[in-house]
């Protein structure tokens, strides 16, 4: 007998929606992406509007939020501003900038974007990378944002229902158990649909499940019986599977303090901190304690600074310095320890940041850590693009990162610059002084292992554990995620779901 192998059904978009913020969709979706994947189709993700500071450069050198990335990584394919046409990236408690298909196009207040005027612009260009994505890719799994139940905002709501509306998506409410509420949260979500809306609603995942599931399965039936559609699965929290959280709330969960037989490595906590994946790596090296601080006193017992990203460089700067973190970090470098900058760090470690166009704020200039003979000018033109480059003295460009930043960094008049890195079209990036102290603009530096054996070297006699392979961990980390919820949800019932004709 000929075995033929029969394409696979076209299956309808599938929109992981929230009872609220911080239920877990970014991860959800991270996990559909994998085993839609696993199952031979050809997945990606969607996310209409993504209000963070994390984000990612897309191989065209164009700017989206990094949970998208994360997820079509887990898919499978290239990370694409269709992806995330709309991303806002807060400058302070009331102001974003405001990120289209990749580019920005100026600060807004939350008033001002939130008024309905001007809305319809915005939906067309969400609508139309939606169109571009769901050609391509069969299925499009489509994150929600926050609550679907603020009904005071439905008018300007682009990226939930109205989104789930016009891509014809089956809509999965997900709704957070260890938050306690759920019944109601479930049902009040549910509730305050119109009548169109709410047919859409297919069925509920309950995530972050704690404790024996048994104890749940009557909850399961109160929750299909009141909400009038099915439980999808509930979903065991877990512990021991590491994917990148699109939020730096997730910060408050990490390590705090300085530990003794590691290399500790002390994440400077700045207000307006940025792009903290790029940490992940160093955070999973079993030779390393990695922990956020801005106090003083944990900072001195750190081996090796970290300063990271900042959205807002020059006002962290100057809490840096009222706060007495500055003056921490130059007496740990003068007592031999490490003082690293990525970006905003970066320029924080040179001479002076000058603003003369105002981009950041009101401070015109401020004085840096002085720690590299450099100086920067704040622009309003942002850089957004993907490197590979070689590591100081390398020949061969066998590493990747990418560049998110509005500023020009240059050498202090009469001073030299010795380069950290070369980039594959010539260019050079960065500052070294010496073994202990440098910095650059490149995101994600640190996730190649040339860069992590030439920051952990000085520390050698406290290296113990073999160098991580963080591609292969990452892998491993969506396989575990995907064999963790196709465990607890029905698939089959959510192929039906995706299938069916309304």
């Amino acid at each position: 007998m000929v075995e033929i192998d029969l394409p696979l059904p076209r299956l309808h978009p599938l929109m992981l929606a929230g009872t609220g913020s911080d239920v877990g969709k970014s991860v959800l979706a991270a996990a559909l992406c994998r085993i839609f994947l696993q199952d031979g189709y050809h997945p990606a993700p969607f996310k209409a509007q993504n209000m963070a500071l994390n984000s990612y450069a897309t191989p065209e050198g164009l700017e989206i939020g990094r949970a998208q990335a994360v997820q079509a990584e887990a898919a499978g394919v290239p990370c694409h501003t269709d992806m995330n046409p709309l991303l806002l990236k807060p400058t302070s408690d009331h102001t974003s900038q405001v990120v289209l298909n990749g580019k920005p196009i100026g600060n807004r207040s939350a008033y001002a974007y939130f008024r309905t005027e001007g809305r319809d612009e915005l939906r067309r260009e969400v609508n139309q990378a939606f169109d571009r994505l769901a050609a391509r890719y069969n299925p499009v799994v489509m994150e929600g944002a926050g609550s679907i139940s603020e009904i005071n905002l439905k008018d300007t709501d682009l990226v939930n229902l109205p989104m789930a509306r016009h891509a014809h998506a089956d809509v999965i409410l997900v709704a957070d158990i260890d938050r306690g509420g759920v019944f109601a949260s479930a049902y009040g979500s549910v509730a305050l649909q119109t009548p169109e809306d709410r047919k859409r609603i297919k069925g509920i995942i309950v995530n972050k499940f704690r404790g024996d599931l048994r104890l749940f399965e009557s909850g399961v039936k109160m929750m299909e019986e009141i909400c009038g559609i099915p439980v999808l699965g509930v979903i065991p929290y877990y512990h021991d599977i590491y994917i990148e959280e699109e939020d730096s709330v997730e910060l408050s969960l990490k390590q705090r303090k300085a530990v003794q037989g590691k290399v500790n490595v002390a994440v400077v906590l700045l207000r307006h901190l940025s792009n903290f994946t790029d940490f992940n790596m160093l955070e999973h090296d079993e030779r390393v304690n990695l922990y956020y601080t801005n106090n003083v006193d944990d900072l001195m017992k750190a081996d090796i600074i970290l300063l990271p990203g900042s959205k807002s460089t020059i006002d962290d700067l100057y809490e840096l310095r009222r706060n007495g973190v500055a003056q921490a970090i130059l007496q740990a470098r003068r007592n031999g320890a490490t003082v690293m900058g990525i970006c905003g760090g970066y320029q924080m470690m040179g001479q002076r940041i000058a603003d003369p166009d105002g981009v950041e704020g009101s401070i015109s200039q401020m004085p840096g850590l002085g720690l590299l003979p450099t100086e920067t000018v704040i622009e309003g033109e942002k850089v957004t693009r993907q490197v590979r480059f070689a590591f100081l003295f390398s020949e061969e460009p066998n590493c990747t990162g990418y560049e998110i930043h509005m500023g020009r960094t240059s050498a202090v008049e009469g001073e030299t610059l010795t380069p950290l890195v070369r980039l594959e079209n010539g260019e050079t990036d960065g500052c070294v002084v010496d073994r202990k102290c440098a910095g650059s603009y490149i995101h994600g530096i640190l996730d190649n292992p040339d860069v992590i054996e030439w920051l952990l070297a000085p520390y050698a006699e406290k290296l113990e554990q073999p160098q991580l392979d963080y591609a292969a961990f990452k892998e491993e980390q969506y396989n575990k995620l995907a064999d963790h919820v196709r465990k607890h949800l029905n698939m089959p019932l959510l192929y039906q779901i995706l299938t069916q004709n309304d």
